[in-house]
């Protein structure tokens, strides 16, 4: 790339910190060139997004079929999904087309893929013999993926939010969501509604997971307004930032990768297994230690304070 496209190339990242190897090597590429192609088409974000949630939905239905390079096929347009997956965010940042409608649609279109994953991978496991008692470490661990993506997700904006400012994160909150709730009609704004209750609810799952982290924004809200010193965010950004490689542990590459394992060897049911008592713990270690940083982060907020 010239210094032209390294200089676009980066603008289209979140950032350096919350990127993982594999996507910076491979999927944001992929999805830089697919997001500079449809933005010379005037083809928006949540069209991209829409499209990825059918090729992943895909991906999942050729899974059920125990022939392997049905299989194979189908990671193909798992990884293609993916890549769009990333190329939507990326054309919302270089476009500037970013909207919170566009975030939640995003958010929601991994957790189609994995459905179809789970469901697909279920019936598998039926044909080759097992009981209707599979759907109980399928559906576990579909939850268990449901609660890794949203922690993973919302951390990884905290950090964001630290970093680069309210305008460089995706980050909200519960109580100002159910104010803008509160302005509406089911009546006349009833599909806006129902997207945003539904997504403010996920939020005060997020919320309500991370209680130390809730009293760090607000004391860092009512103290700095959004607007945080130099020395605050690079202390921050030191304590958190080697938490940001369980975020990625828990979410697609990691999970991905052991699912194409899986169905090589044939032995689909180690996926959900692996989701439950592999990357639950991860999960668990991340929340703590993400709990033990903001406590830090309030102490050495309360000395300064004391110091001033």
């Amino acid at each position: 790339m010239s210094n032209s496209e390294d200089n676009l190339f980066e603008q289209s990242l979140k950032s350096n910190d919350t990127e993982e190897r594999i996507d910076i090597w491979f999927y944001r590429p992929i999805g830089y060139r697919i997001a500079q192609l449809c933005a010379s088409r005037g083809i928006t974000p949540n069209a991209v997004t829409i499209t990825s949630i059918f090729f992943g939905v895909g991906a999942g239905i050729l899974f059920y079929y125990g022939d392997l390079w049905i299989n194979i096929i189908g990671m193909l347009l798992l990884i293609f999904a993916n890549s769009l997956d990333s190329a939507d965010g990326q054309l919302a940042r270089l476009t500037d087309n970013k909207s919170r409608f566009g975030r939640i649609l995003d958010g929601f279109a991994g957790d189609f893929w994995f459905a179809s994953i789970h469901i697909a991978l279920c019936f598998r496991c039926m044909d080759q013999g097992w009981s209707a008692w599979i759907w109980v470490p399928g559906v576990l661990a579909g939850v268990s993926h449901v609660f890794q993506s949203a922690m993973a997700d919302y951390y990884r904006n905290v950090h964001l939010y630290f970093i680069k400012g309210k305008a460089g994160s995706e980050l909200d909150n519960s109580t100002d969501l159910q104010q803008e709730l509160d302005k509406m009609s089911w009546k006349h704004d009833f599909f806006q509604k129902f997207v945003l209750n539904g997504y403010k609810n996920y939020t005060r799952l997020q919320e309500n997971l991370s209680p130390k982290l809730q009293d760090l924004l607000l004391i860092v809200k009512q103290k700095y307004a959004d607007t945080m010193p130099a020395e605050f965010v690079s202390r921050f950004r030191i304590l958190n930032r080697p938490l940001m490689k369980y975020t990625n542990i828990v979410q697609f590459n990691t999970r991905v990768l052991f699912l194409f394992l899986w169905l090589f060897i044939d032995q689909v049911w180690l996926y959900f297994f692996f989701d439950m008592f592999v990357l639950n713990p991860i999960l668990i270690y991340m929340c703590r230690r993400q709990e033990q940083v903001s406590a830090i982060c309030i102490q050495k907020l309360g000395q300064s304070v004391d110091e001033a």
